[in-house]
């Protein structure tokens, strides 16, 4: 694993990266992107924390005592518990979730990782997700992959994947409603 440098910009960028580099040097960076990957995933999963986050009515002191509380319930600790109330103490807890993909980011550029978000209109079956992640290891390099798969019936068929900032629109509804431009442009 290298230290990654220079892939994240901006205010959410430069926060990402001090951490990074903390986590680096006291060799916790899977620790740190463990722990902010289940704040994001409680972020997204409770409208109250959504709130408490994005809200400007919250003094700095009122979202340090309530992240107080929800961290230790996660059992979010160390440097990923630190961070966030930086963030809060500093009226930043508002971008903590670019924050987090940022952290995401460098983590992934160090191990070699690429992400990709893949819809499909039905389940994959083993074999058929097996053969995609292959596929889209090829297409980045020879990098490992890591396919989050979203099942999304109204894209009706194929499939739209987004490989870092590459995206491709394969599914069925995207080319039925090009035929259907098209025949109005004809008639």
């Amino acid at each position: 694993m290298a230290k990654e440098q220079t892939i994240v910009s901006g205010m959410t960028g430069r926060y990402a990266q001090a951490l990074y580099d903390l986590a680096w040097d006291n060799k916790a960076t899977e620790k740190v992107a463990g722990d902010l990957k289940a704040f994001a995933a409680a972020i997204a999963g409770s409208e109250d924390l959504r709130c408490l986050v994005r809200s400007p009515v919250f003094t700095a002191e009122q979202q340090t005592k309530a992240l107080d509380a929800i961290l230790a319930k996660m059992d979010v600790s160390g440097l990923a518990a630190n961070f966030i109330r930086l963030t809060a103490t500093k009226r930043r807890l508002f971008a903590i979730e670019a924050m987090i993909a940022d952290f995401q980011k460098l983590n992934d550029a160090a191990k070699g990782v690429t992400r990709a978000k893949v819809t499909v209109a039905s389940p994959l079956a083993p074999q058929h997700l097996e053969a995609l992640t292959s596929a889209l290891a090829q297409i980045s390099g020879g990098k490992s992959v890591d396919v989050d798969v979203k099942v999304d019936p109204a894209i009706i068929g194929g499939l739209v994947v987004q490989l870092g900032s590459r995206m491709v629109d394969g599914s069925l509804r995207t080319k039925l409603n090009a035929i259907r431009t098209k025949m109005k442009e004809v008639g």
